[in-house]
């Protein structure tokens, strides 16, 4: 009989993580997958990712508007819960798969902790700055089973009194897009979004909650230094979180300027290959700790959303003021990096595959227990 198997992901970010372990099981007969589809892919002003979802052929796409303009974190919480319960109840998985540090994959967690079903979390045991790595903690105390980046990861988590035999150490997904032979020209994502610049940085600049109160000054600084640099950009739309209207404030203005393409999100493998060729990526993205690394391009870290994400010594870490920004732009130009393979070598699919075709797995205990040291 089938295992039923539901993804949860709420953000183009996360599906671009989890698409090769959600395609290798789609290929195989012992295995029924379902996405659940929430979040930022539902928003039209993030470019309605859901779309890009259904141009991959998935055949069972189950599509929740979690949020509002006016939802905070805790309200949107509470209506993917409700939204994700009811549909549990429905389709009757036998495992929910959530990803990293989001709101959308706590309620999964939930969920499936509170209605007997086995919950994988996917990259659990990382750091990372701000409330997200609450999140991450929680999310991986209410998972049954944990598919870990590296051993760092699974040393966390066995501090935090998982049982070893549930941590999987498989390596970033992601990892599988980029460095894959799948990946499109730059040339040919350049023509589709329309980009001219010949020679360009990203950036993807994000709000940090526990920040609120500062995060206009920030923005304003690193916006500044950002146009007085001179130099091309393609810019991301922040994420949805608390304060993202007041980084779109400055998002917005930068519109007028010609040095500047804005994109409310880019498909995960065009991403990848602007990155690739890319001077550089500023600001506070994830993408700039784990994915610029492998390519040699420089980051420039900007702030605390990534603290204590990584102690990789060609990161250049800067605080929020506009001279700090601006030196480590300087800087980046003339940073020359090594490729670093930190977090897998691209086989993620094929170990979580192997896992969830083992009989093993399938025993794990749904009550479980707190490992002492």
């Amino acid at each position: 009989m089938k295992k039923k198997i539901v993804f949860l992901t709420a953000t183009r970010a996360d599906f671009g993580k989890l698409k090769s372990l959600i395609e290798i099981l789609s290929t195989s007969d012992a295995f029924e997958v379902h996405l659940f589809a929430t979040g930022m892919h539902m928003d039209v002003k993030y470019g309605y990712t859901v779309n890009e979802i259904a141009k991959c052929g998935y055949q069972n796409i189950y599509r929740y508007i979690n949020h509002d303009s006016e939802s905070l974190m805790d309200i949107t919480l509470s209506r993917t819960i409700e939204g994700f319960a009811n549909y549990v109840r429905m389709i009757q998985p036998d495992l929910i798969a959530v990803h990293g540090d989001r709101i959308e994959a706590l309620a999964g967690a939930t969920v499936g902790a509170l209605n007997n079903i086995l919950v994988a979390h996917i990259e659990g045991g990382e750091l990372s700055g701000t409330v997200d790595e609450l999140i991450r903690h929680a999310v991986s105390k209410l998972s049954h089973t944990h598919f870990v980046a590296n051993e760092d990861a699974a040393k966390r988590l066995e501090q935090m009194g998982e049982v070893r035999s549930s941590i999987f150490l498989i390596g970033s997904p992601d990892m599988d897009v980029m460095l894959s032979d799948k990946l499109p020209s730059v040339k040919t994502v350049k023509e589709y979004y329309e980009i001219p610049f010949e020679a360009y940085a990203l950036s993807l600049f994000h709000p940090v909650t526990t920040e609120e109160d500062q995060l206009a000054l920030y923005a304003e600084n690193y916006f500044n230094v950002l146009e007085s640099s001179g130099l091309n950009y393609v810019v991301v739309f922040p994420n949805n979180d608390k304060g993202a209207a007041i980084i779109m404030q400055h998002v917005q203005r930068l519109g007028f300027n010609e040095k500047y393409k804005i994109f409310p999100s880019i498909r995960f493998e065009s991403f990848l290959s602007l990155l690739k060729h890319a001077q550089f990526i500023i600001g506070n993205s994830s993408a700039g700790i784990r994915e610029a690394p492998y390519y040699g391009v420089p980051t420039v870290n900007v702030g605390s959303r990534q603290f204590n994400r990584t102690s990789n010594p060609d990161i250049i870490h800067t605080g929020y003021e506009a001279d700090e920004i601006k030196k480590a732009i300087d800087k980046a130009l003339a940073h020359k990096i090594n490729a670093q393979q930190l977090f897998g070598t691209g086989n993620s699919d094929t170990g979580f595959f192997n896992i969830l075709s083992s009989e093993d797995f399938w025993q794990t205990k749904k009550q479980k227990a707190f490992k002492d040291a």
